[in-house]
């Protein structure tokens, strides 16, 4: 349905929330896009449908309303605002650290996405934002999983936001997580080890994602396209009375779900990961127990400034060990 093609909406930013986009074919069965989008949307009632084309709320790229009787292939996008569902709260906010003209640094809880997707539209980081500070402009620079905490960079302004997403491209952003996991039956603080590798350490691998799919793949015949350095800063007792690790990481790379992925093939999968190193049922969310990942530092030189920039989340771990044992 979308691509992944940057094209500006023709559309402003309603509520937070953008406009959606959807790829019409230039030939088929349809005669025109409005039959094509009622066959797409099959779901829908398709009343309802051409009543939006009537009403001129389905336009094109030029921002112009299509109307029912617009032939197939006069246009290859159409754009148009989604129906928002009612949303249930999420009950954690995020905390803005910094804001000036061109950036916005937050430090996002957990359960809250970066982004809208699937459910959570109003309900994630980015539409509260625009919403709170009334910047329709506001485009994250780079994202963490619904489930992770921490730090997230917001461009604030089209102008300046290629120089922030430059510094991840070049991979010049210096970024440090926190993970807690459970500790493993025979660990040796005298010779600390993961899957027999002494630390700290460089686990590498290759990770895929493919549409569609909740976890990534990874393919131990290819070249590494995954690289974190992982140490271990302590272990003990949790405040629940659970016997802990906890790991400093440094990504250097940035693939979906790196960082679970490496710790559990290390044999500390990270706790409250539903995913790895196994896919456990669909449940509610556990607030008790929520993933123990927090993106906790993010380092670099600004583009516009030059200045040496650091954040540092206001976040911790519920799990962290609290005494030695």
């Amino acid at each position: 349905m979308m691509t992944d093609v940057p094209m500006p909406s023709p559309l402003p930013v309603k509520d937070g929330v953008g406009a959606t986009r959807l790829r019409v074919p230039s030939s088929g069965q349809w005669a025109t896009i409005a039959e094509y989008v009622v066959a797409r949307f099959d779901h829908l009632d398709s009343a309802d449908v051409y009543r939006r084309f009537d009403d001129g709320e389905i336009v094109g790229t030029d921002g112009r309303p299509i109307g029912r009787g617009t032939a197939l292939g006069a246009h290859q996008f159409v754009w148009y605002y989604r129906d928002l569902p009612a949303e249930d709260p999420i009950p954690f906010h995020e905390e803005i650290l910094h804001v000036d003209d061109d950036l916005v640094v937050i430090d996002k809880p957990h359960f809250l996405p970066t982004t809208p997707s699937g459910r959570y539209l109003r309900e994630s980081a980015l539409v509260r934002l625009r919403t709170r500070l009334d910047n329709p402009d506001l485009t994250p620079i780079h994202r963490l999983d619904r489930a992770t905490a921490g730090l997230v960079m917001f461009s604030a302004r089209p102008a300046t936001r290629g120089a922030y997403q430059s510094l991840f491209e070049k991979r010049e952003v210096v970024k440090v997580y926190e993970a807690v996991s459970a500790r493993p039956p025979r660990w040796n603080p005298d010779a600390p080890a993961l899957a027999g590798r002494a630390v700290p350490l460089v686990h590498r691998n290759h990770i895929a994602s493919r549409r569609g799919q909740l976890r990534v793949v990874v393919d131990d015949v290819r070249e590494p396209n995954a690289e974190t350095a992982v140490e271990v800063h302590g272990t003990g007792v949790s405040t629940s009375g659970r016997a802990v690790l906890r790991t400093v990481l440094r990504p250097h790379t940035g693939r979906m779900h790196q960082l679970r992925v490496h710790l559990a093939a290390l044999g500390v999968g990270i706790l409250g990961d539903r995913l790895y190193p196994d896919l456990l049922p669909e449940a509610p969310d556990d607030h008790g127990l929520p993933l123990q990942l927090l993106a906790r530092e993010l380092e670099f030189t600004d583009p516009l400034s030059g200045m040496p920039r650091r954040f540092v989340t206001h976040r911790t771990l519920s799990e962290a060990p609290v005494r030695a044992r």
